[in-house]
């Protein structure tokens, strides 16, 4: 069991430690490009994963293979021409970042792991490892894309949100985001998030394998 348990953690690393950096690194990245350097003055335009884990949310992640999340990149938006619309490009740079890693890791799966030639086939036993790790790192890309653009605080889709609603609305959603850890906990802790992102995360990477995965 404890074998099984060290087996599991070698080869959900490197996808987990990956996928929390380079969506981290997306945001730090675009904040830079639209003109704010606060995150590249904190050393968050890396794809160095200890600049980025936060050690309970990789930590959920390893666990729940879906739910997880690393340190805020330090974002001012003033520095932004245009503030709202920073925040919502800002965001959505993660979970963008996921879907096009997941969407690289479905042409890997299926060029190598499906499409392979008789190479490939034969040496199946070899590959394993590398395939689970490929497996792995499409449905965790999705799932973090999918849960982050939940429009609940502090995940990228309520900055999102924020951007679309007229400015008194936005006020008013922006007074939720004190309690929207507690409800995202809670959310989670019921099973309500996994009920409904599950089915989601399974159809997209099912959309991007070809419907072989």
């Amino acid at each position: 069991m404890v074998q099984d348990f060290i087996q599991r953690i070698l080869l959900t690393a490197p996808p987990v430690l990956f996928a929390l950096t380079v969506h981290e690194c997306a945001h730090a990245w675009v904040a830079s490009r639209l003109g704010d350097p606060t995150a590249k003055a904190f050393g968050r335009v890396s794809l160095n994963p200890l600049r980025h884990l936060d050690p309970i949310g990789t930590v959920a992640l390893f666990l729940t293979g879906m739910f997880g999340w690393a340190k805020p990149v330090p974002i001012n938006p003033m520095n932004f021409k245009n503030p709202s619309k920073g925040l919502m490009l800002t965001a959505i740079a993660g979970p963008l970042a996921n879907i096009t890693l997941a969407a690289l890791s479905a042409v890997v799966y299926k060029l190598v792991f499906v499409d392979g030639d008789g190479f490939f086939m034969a040496m199946h036993g070899v590959y394993m490892p590398l395939e689970i790790m490929v497996k792995v790192s499409i449905v965790l890309n999705v799932s973090l894309a999918v849960f982050n653009l939940i429009p609940i605080p502090p995940l990228d889709g309520s900055r999102v949100l924020s951007h679309f609603l007229p400015m008194q609305k936005a006020f008013a959603f922006a007074r939720m985001e004190p309690y929207g850890f507690i409800i995202l906990m809670a959310l989670i802790m019921t099973g309500v998030i996994d009920k409904v992102i599950s089915p989601v995360v399974y159809f997209t990477a099912g959309i991007l394998t070809g419907g072989v995965f």
